[in-house]
């Protein structure tokens, strides 16, 4: 395990960070691209390919679909609405703070059907409930431990960019309220901390490896202690299988078979990786990975291709796929462009 030193002090990480707009362009769209190409799949790999054969697009998902049943192609998911909701407060508050990640959350929450969706997870959901009835937010997610804490904490690696540990500082924050346990800080600090480095113009992907590493190793110290295997060893062993080579449908079995794609975060954040270097860091085919991977696809995928975009700007993505996104009413309603416009004031410190 090799991981690599960075430093915080002042805004000297900013020299590194020249393509700032474009990068945080490319982190939100990604977001938005991996969940919505995920969002069809079913919870088996070969249960997707019967039904879709390979997923190479959009696509509505299926009527028999036990999640996202009714949801119209390149629709985004809880995954990438929680995400753009936190960049909306933090925008607002001026950072990363407690109340902001409370606010976001509940009215997210409130504001989607909270108590009738289909889609919240049993963290989110437990935690907006001890919120409500009065829970201090530092503790309210103190036994919060899925996946959760990952697919919404890009937007904390966008607003450090360049500066992973800053971006595990404020994971830890963006968890509390509702996903408090080890495990999850750790899972949310390796992708906050990864695409804090995806971040920089120097970036390579063994470096936004290493920075995830880093982020869960370091994430793990924190929070309540909690029985989960480590997210560390389960990035390793996704980037090991996605090493090998070959049939990238082996692969991803052998991924989806021993490393997991289910609620928990080691799971969830070791497959985003793995899926990540499979695609050699191009968001299109991180998203086909992801979607085909199957599992909590849409959450894989929102996490890979967020990284993904931060790593390659906003020029990796085809004109299509950006023109899908801004066609769809959800994605739409959350002026992208305006976060990230906010997301660089935040990251400029005007």
């Amino acid at each position: 395990m090799i991981f690599i030193t960075y430093g915080s002090d002042s805004l000297a990480h900013l020299k590194h960070v020249r393509r700032l707009k474009s990068k945080i362009l490319g982190g939100l769209y990604g977001q938005a691209l991996g969940d919505a190409w995920g969002m069809p799949a079913y919870f088996e790999p070969q249960q997707t390919w019967n039904k879709f054969g390979w997923i190479e697009t959009f696509l509505p998902a299926p009527d028999d679909h036990e999640v996202h049943t009714g949801l119209p192609a390149a629709r985004i998911t809880d995954d990438s609405e929680q995400a753009f909701s936190l960049a909306q407060e933090y925008i607002a508050a001026g950072g990363v703070t407690l109340e902001a990640t409370v606010k976001a959350i509940i009215n997210w929450y409130d504001r989607t059907g909270g108590d009738q969706s289909r889609y919240v997870g049993p963290s989110t959901r437990r935690g907006v409930l001890a919120l409500r009835a009065g829970a201090d937010p530092r503790v309210a997610g103190r036994m919060g431990d899925t996946n959760g804490a990952a697919m919404r904490v890009s937007v904390v690696g966008l607003i450090n960019a360049g500066d992973p540990m800053s971006a595990i500082d404020d994971a830890e924050i963006s968890c509390l309220p509702t996903h408090g346990t080890n495990v999850a800080i750790s899972g949310a600090s390796a992708i906050a901390a990864a695409v804090a480095v995806a971040m920089r113009d120097d970036a390579t992907l063994d470096g936004i490896i290493a920075a995830g590493m880093l982020g869960a190793e370091l994430g793990r110290k924190r929070g309540t202690s909690w029985l989960a295997a480590s997210v560390t060893r389960r990035i390793e062993q996704a980037v090991a299988i996605a090493r090998k080579g070959g049939d990238p449908m082996a692969r991803l079995i052998e991924i989806y078979d021993s490393v997991g794609t289910s609620l928990a975060i080691n799971e969830t954040v070791g497959a985003a990786f793995g899926v990540l270097v499979m695609a050699n860091g191009d968001p299109r085919q991180t998203a086909i990975y992801a979607a085909n991977l199957s599992g909590d696809a849409d959450t894989v995928g929102a996490i890979a291709c967020a990284m993904a975009g931060a790593y390659s700007g906003i020029e990796a993505f085809p004109p299509e796929i950006i023109a899908a996104l801004d066609q769809e009413t959800v994605f739409a309603s959350y002026r992208v462009h305006e976060l990230a416009a906010g997301i660089e004031r935040l990251v400029m410190g005007v």
